[in-house]
């Protein structure tokens, strides 16, 4: 499971990169998810929704 957390405050320019080039990159390398397993996020977490 992949995922970025960007702060603003940190990288104030450069957001575009990552969203434009990056990402796509890494999702071509099959390291960063290009679709999601499910519709919520305990599937997207691999756990099963059923479970309480």
């Amino acid at each position: 499971m992949g995922g970025f957390n960007i702060s603003p405050y940190l990288t104030p320019t450069g957001l575009d990169d990552i969203v434009d080039r990056l990402v796509p990159e890494l999702q071509n390398r099959g390291v960063y998810p290009s679709e999601y397993a499910g519709t919520t996020l305990l599937e997207h977490l691999g756990l099963d929704p059923e479970l309480p």
